[in-house]
Parts: structure tokens; sequence; C-alpha cells
């Protein structure tokens, strides 16, 4: 039969004792004699029934008579920590001999109990029980955080493998697609220019032999065949650079811009029919490609000179200041500008942002700047305004 004290007290989080003695008037006598001390107990005289309500309801502490028809406390215990690993067992036994206490502790008890019970010997029990089964329950916590831990480092780990794998596939798409352009660069390194070569030759061979003998407007068909198989040749060529450029490994060393720049700003002047006026101001060692930053130099400054020659006088400044911790290069100009709403398209391959009769160039110099400067970790960007010049600004990844 079952029995609990202070009507059962299921609140407050007091702690919670399971009680079990087969003589029913010692178990009531335990469960008041607790009660009255703040626990609250429920009291069986049948181990099953006990065990059953352990099924349902949680307890801190089990209180089991060692000697009882049936199921004994030691294998009452035994079958208490198959339902709740974690409940800390006590036996109680009017035999205190020394084979009673190793067979109770060996069951999992923490400790035992002699009867007749004298409260200040059980109270300690009590407490140091009470203070294993919280450290049990924290026990419990922490095996269960590691047990998340780990299934969430398992998560990780696949979702690792599954993004190294599909890294691994897009790299080899990337190698069959890098494969695809090289034989792509070849088809028109040779199978296209071939032809236009032709095209041309014979064009100038018609002029040569014949041009006497063609009518003005004729002569200016054959004109514009011929400039149009420059033009194309020139495409050809640029697309050409713009794959190259995009595949040339990189090596990387400590690099000083500033002799180099020195030196194009001297080649381009030498070109132009009124020289500009070039400011240079102090350019900050870099870490990158010598051959590679010397192209962007190249295309940015090439610009500069040539959308100023209609300016008089045509200024040039090149420059560098810190920003965010980062060092900004520029190169800026007051020539012809362009309209910020199209800055972008500035970039893509054969872009423009003037006409051809305006200036030469087929539109790709500035993709090859980009995708220079991206495989060196940074970034570029412009401002503009028409025929108020334009300002390149660009970045590099710190060594």
């Amino acid at each position: 039969m079952a029995a609990s004290a202070a009507d059962g007290a299921r609140n407050g989080g007091l702690p919670r004792l399971l009680i079990v003695d087969d003589e029913e008037a010692q178990m009531r006598a335990l469960c008041n004699t607790l009660s009255a001390e703040g626990y609250v107990t429920r009291g069986f005289t049948s181990p099953e029934i006990a065990l059953e309500t352990l099924r349902t309801e949680p307890f801190d502490l089990l209180l089991t008579d060692l000697m009882m028809p049936g199921l004994d406390g030691i294998a009452l215990m035994a079958a208490a920590k198959s339902i709740d690993p974690d409940i800390v067992g006590i036996v109680m036994t009017g035999h205190g001999t020394i084979d009673t206490a190793v067979k109770a502790m060996q069951a999992g008890a923490l400790d035992y109990i002699q009867k007749p019970f004298r409260l200040k010997v059980i109270l300690p029990v009590l407490q140091r029980g009470l203070e294993i089964r919280r450290l049990r329950a924290e026990n419990s916590e922490l095996r269960q955080a590691q047990a998340t831990i780990n299934r969430l480092n398992e998560q990780l780990e696949q979702r690792v493998r599954d993004r190294t794998r599909e890294l691994t596939q897009a790299n080899q798409e990337l190698a069959v697609a890098n494969q695809s352009l090289e034989s792509f660069s070849y088809s028109v390194s040779h199978d296209l220019r071939a032809p236009l070569r032709a095209v041309r030759g014979f064009a100038q061979i018609f002029v040569e032999e014949y041009g006497n003998a063609v009518p003005a407007e004729g002569r200016a068909l054959i004109d514009r065949v011929m400039q149009g198989g420059d033009r194309m040749s020139q495409l050809i060529e640029d697309l050409l650079a713009f794959a190259r450029f995009s595949r040339q490994a990189l090596v990387k060393r400590p690099l000083s811009l500033q002799p180099i720049v020195e030196r194009l700003i001297a080649e381009l002047q030498s070109k132009q029919a009124r020289p500009a006026n070039v400011t240079l101001g102090e350019l900050p060692e870099c870490v990158g490609d010598a051959a590679l930053l010397e192209q962007v130099l190249v295309n940015l400054l090439s610009n500069a000179f040539k959308f100023t020659r209609e300016r008089d006088p045509a200024r040039i400044e090149v420059g560098s200041r810190r920003e965010g911790g980062e060092v900004v290069y520029f190169v800026r100009d007051n020539g012809a500008g362009f309209d910020m709403k199209y800055a972008s398209k500035l970039f893509g391959v054969f872009q423009r942002m003037h006409s051809t009769e305006e200036f030469e160039g087929t539109g790709v110099g500035l993709s090859i700047v980009q995708r220079v400067i991206q495989r060196h970790g940074g970034r570029i960007w412009a401002e503009a305004a028409p025929n108020e010049g334009a300002t390149f600004h660009f970045t590099l990844a710190s060594a």
C-alpha cells in the first residue's frame, strides 16, 4: 500500500524521497518524520508499485529496506537505476554487518542506515545523498551538452566535407572551362586570325593593283573593309590578352609602384602631341605580381592620356591615401569623363563609354584592370562626370 506525507507536497522544488519498507508502520513513521524536516515523501510497502511510480514521477533519493519478501533492497536499487540512472540510493537495514554494507554499495547505494532510525544519523546521510544527486544531475546536463556539441561538430564536419566536395567539383569544372578557354584562344589565334589576315591582305593587294581604276565610292568601301579588319584584329588581340591575364599565374613579391609609374609616364608623354601636366604623389610599396600590376597602370595611365588629349591644359594626377586601414591608389584626370549612371557597365568586356569616332579602343582594357585587381584580392571603382574628368581608385590585399 502507498502513503505520502504533508499532502504529497509537490511544490517549491523540495527534495523528493521515495521510501520503500515492507513494514508499513516504520514506512509511515519515516515519511512523517522526514516530511516534518522539509522533504516531499512517497512511501510504499511494495517494491513493484514503487518502481511503477518511479517511472512516472521524479525522485531525488531512494530509501529502501534491505530485507523484503520478493524483491529485496539490492534488487530494487538495481531496478530503480535502470529507470533513473542518477537516482541516489540509501539502504535501511537492521543487520549492520560489513557484508551487508558491501552488497549495498555494489548495488549502487550511497550509504546504509541502521534501524532503529535516529534523526541525527539520517539527516546528514540524506544531505550527502542530495549533493551527490545534484552533482549527477549537473554531470548529466554536461553529458547532454557534450552530446549536443558532438552532434553539431559532426554536422559541421559533414557540411565541411560537402562543401569541400562541391569546391573540388567546382575546381574540376573550372579546370575544364580553362582548358576550353585555352582551346578557344588557340582557335582564335590560328583559325580566326588567319582568314582575317587574308581578307585584309587581299583588300590591300586590290587597292595597290586596281586602286586607280576604282571610283571614290568603291575605294571608300574598300577602306572600310580594311579598317574593319584592323578593328577586328585588335578586338581579337584584346580578347586574348584578357584571357591571358585572367589565367596567368600570380608571382607575388614586395613591389614599389613608384619607379614603374615614373617610367610609364615618361613613355606616354613622349607620344603626346602636347605633354600633359602630370602630378605624381607618394605610392607606398605593395605586394603583388609586377608584370600584371604594370599592365593595370599601363591601362589606367593610357586612358588618362587618351581622354585628356583635347584638354588644354591636360592634368593627370597619380597618388594614394590611407583609408580604413588600407592603401587606396588612384589615377585622376580632367578629361572627357562619363555619366555615372553607366558605371555598372564600366568594367565589362567590350563596354565603352564613348564612340570609336571620339576615342579609339575596344573596351577591354578596364576589364583586364578589374580582373588583375580582383586576383590580387583588391577592389577598383571609379568616380566621374561628363566633361569633368574621372578618377579610378583601387586597393590591393595586404601581404
